[in-house]
């Protein structure tokens, strides 16, 4: 059943004790499919497609530099940086509200550290040419970065075909975890050193024909 920006108090508060939260604290991570629903996912794609036609996806830049490495080579994603209230960012909106609503009932079920804000989303493109992102941390200097949201936004992908999974290795872990990037799905993840990640690389390249290059919603850090 998809979720909807009126589900109640109690909706998400089972949802974070069922399923979010237990899992955050046994594996590091969780997954929720059928966020939105397809008219309202739909929506949000359809706001991501736009920022891509009309130039507003940058290629993303790295901590730092190392030289006689090319960027590409460690991150192939164009990004940019949204807060939701922009012209044309109606449905996006939409989902940041809901996922700071289900976040904000998760946060005193997590331990001693009070989640109190959110970073902008950074709206990513993997574009179909092998581009992905190598094994990292999102937070490795405990800069204030507690969790990081994912929105996948890919429909009609296989993963077989296309690629573009995301390889979690939890800290500790005999195993690792490959998350698929598929329509409507949520990913929360621990963004310190427990959960060092890849993007596989992306080999969609037909935009416009139901296997697109893979789009998300991600970064969306929650800090404490």
């Amino acid at each position: 059943m998809p979720f909807i920006e009126h589900m109640s108090n109690a909706d998400l508060e089972r949802l974070a004790l069922d399923r979010v939260v237990p899992a955050l604290l046994t594996h590091g991570f969780c997954y929720v499919d059928g966020l939105l629903g397809e008219p309202a996912g739909s929506a949000v794609l359809d706001q991501v497609k736009e920022m891509h036609r009309s130039g507003e996806l940058q290629d993303g830049r790295l901590a730092g530099t190392v030289p006689g490495i090319n960027r590409k080579s460690i991150r192939g994603d164009k990004i940019a940086w949204v807060s939701g209230t922009e012209r044309g960012c109606e449905a996006i909106s939409f989902l940041l509200a809901l996922v700071d609503r289900l976040i904000s009932v998760c946060a005193s079920r997590l331990g001693n550290k009070a989640i109190r804000e959110r970073s902008q989303a950074m709206v990513a493109c993997y574009p179909g040419n092998g581009a992905g992102y190598v094994k990292h941390v999102d937070n490795p200097n405990c800069d204030g970065r507690c969790l990081t949201c994912i929105y996948y936004l890919n429909k009609n992908w296989d993963p077989k075909e296309h690629g573009g999974v995301l390889r979690i290795f939890p800290e500790g872990k005999p195993y690792m975890a490959d998350i698929k990037p598929l329509f409507d799905r949520l990913l929360i993840f621990w963004s310190d050193r427990r959960n060092p990640h890849e993007v596989q690389p992306s080999y969609a390249t037909s935009f416009w024909r139901g296997a697109e290059q893979q789009l998300q919603l991600m970064g969306i850090h929650a800090a404490t």
